[in-house]
């Protein structure tokens, strides 16, 4: 009688343990093809994270390195003579050298902004509870203050009522990509607006002056120098709630941002920050690719990397896979420790089998069978386990693997945004480049605003199904070949003389 045939009538006899055998090579079957698939799962939509956000890379001062300047020229100086005193300088990008980094490769889209603040001349902005500043066409009728609102920098300057948002493209700014801000009639600003006299006002503005798109206002910049008449191409509608500083000063309040494209904010501003920006924001077409990027910028050599920075921001692609990985590493975890208990608690049960059946070995030995066959006939009593395991695995693996992954999933993002909501709690978002109403401020927006992944798209594919195969056989084999090695290397008569 062949292997085959005696280890068919054995699992025939032994109903009761093959099923037990079933039972538990199908709950191993289950979670390791249940944690191959969730690891795919989460690699997918982590890939798809990382293509859809990318992740930016913004160009600014390096403020560190200035303020380090300062310090030691101010050490160096007379501290006795106030124009030894160091100042604060503004250092705008020139245009070219932005221009330059947005030609590399691995930038998908990019934005400039340059911010400043300016009056309202002939209108009425909204009005700020704390604010008692009041808008005119002449400056000398206007406040005079050293404090916020001064757009260029200098000693004495007036109240401002509105802030001034310049832009390339305000489709891709933060705020509007956050869904912070969002269109209602109109159109947009683009690149082709560059050089034109248009803006984008907020809906509250427009309702309180009664404007429409295509009527045009005139803004005063902050010295008093400058005048400006802008159409309006566009209406939008803010969720920003400012901060309480927007209380005290008009310009600050949301509702009186107004979106420009970037030459004009430079108009307002002077003639100094002709061709410059605050600050450039570059896209990625893979969050990945950002170390690349910056590694091929700094070979620019037109841009003084002394005076500026790189800063890398993939908070949003971190955000959003930081969950995912977390769940991933769980299922990975998972096959692991399920391969290895399921092979110890097989193979227990094999050598209890195997202990049970010395008897049948030792007799089948003495008649000239030889040791592998045995060894076989156990192999093929298990593996026949496994197949029917496997067959089971993959029409269930597929629902189970969806609940826990959602489920894991679910308390990951819990967390992270827990995580999220305390680190916002415990200090002030600042201003960022461009000062208030540049486009930093926004970016908390932007990751309060990007939607979490809440659920993965498990699918049981080929590749789950063999290496959970793999492994399957892999604990088969092992569960058998030690406990039938151990009453096998004893020769046939020890076998039946030490039967009880």
């Amino acid at each position: 009688m062949n292997f085959f045939k005696r280890a068919w009538l054995s699992m025939k006899a032994r109903k009761g343990r093959s099923v037990l055998q079933l039972i538990i090579f199908t709950v191993v079957c289950v979670l390791i093809l249940s944690g191959f698939t969730i690891q795919s799962a989460a690699d997918k939509a982590s890939e798809l994270a990382r293509e859809q956000l990318g992740g930016t890379v913004t160009l600014t001062v390096d403020q560190e390195k200035q303020m380090a300047a300062m310090k030691e020229e101010a050490s160096n100086s007379d501290s006795s003579s106030t124009d030894s005193k160091p100042k604060f300088q503004s250092n705008p990008i020139d245009v070219s050298d932005a221009n330059d980094l947005a030609s590399l490769n691995h930038v998908k889209n990019y934005n400039y902004y340059s911010s400043t603040q300016a009056l309202a001349s002939g209108f009425d902005p909204i009005e700020s509870s704390g604010d008692t500043s009041s808008s005119s066409d002449d400056s000398s009728s206007s406040n005079q203050t050293g404090g916020p609102g001064g757009g260029n920098g200098g000693p004495q300057m007036v109240d401002a009522d509105l802030s001034i948002s310049g832009l390339l493209d305000s489709a891709t700014s933060t705020d509007f990509d956050a869904g912070t801000s969002k269109l209602t009639s109109g159109v947009a600003i683009t690149a082709n607006d560059k050089d034109k006299n248009v803006a984008m006002v907020e809906e509250n503005l427009a309702e309180q002056n009664d404007w429409k798109v295509g009527d045009s206002f005139t803004v005063t910049s902050s010295d008093g120098n400058t005048k400006v008449t802008l159409k309006i191409v566009g209406i939008y509608k803010t969720t920003d709630s400012g901060n309480d500083m927007a209380q005290n000063f008009s310009f600050l309040n949301p509702y009186n941002k107004v979106y420009v494209p970037y030459t004009v904010a430079n108009t307002i501003k002077g003639s100094d920050y002709k061709d410059t920006v605050d600050s450039a924001v570059y896209t990625m077409d893979d969050a990945a690719n950002i170390s690349a990027f910056e590694k091929e910028a700094k070979k620019v050599d037109g841009i003084d990397w002394d005076t500026f920075k790189l800063d890398a921001n993939d908070t949003l692609y971190q955000q959003m896979i930081g969950p995912i990985n977390s769940v991933a590493s769980f299922s990975k975890n998972v096959v692991y420790i399920v391969s290895i208990a399921g092979a110890l608690i097989l193979g227990l049960l094999v050598m209890m089998q195997v202990r049970d059946r010395k008897y049948e070995m030792g007799v089948l030995l003495a008649i000239g069978e030889k040791r592998g066959k045995l060894i076989a006939q156990f192999f093929v009593e298990i593996l026949i386990v496994a197949l029917i395991s496997f067959g089971l695995a993959a029409a269930s693996s597929h629902y189970v693997a969806q609940l826990a992954g959602n489920q894991l999933l679910a308390q990951q993002n819990s967390s992270t945004t827990s995580e999220s909501t305390t680190s916002e709690n415990r200090g002030p978002g600042g201003g960022g480049p461009g000062g208030p109403g540049g486009f930093a401020g926004s970016v908390s927006n932007l990751t309060k605003n990007t939607e979490q992944i809440k659920e993965l798209n498990i699918q049981v594919t080929l590749e789950d199904m063999l290496k959970m195969g793999g492994i399957g056989i892999g604990i088969a084999f092992i569960s058998v070949l030690l406990p039938a090695a151990l009453v096998l290397r004893m020769n046939p008569k020890t076998i039946l003389t030490k039967q009880e």
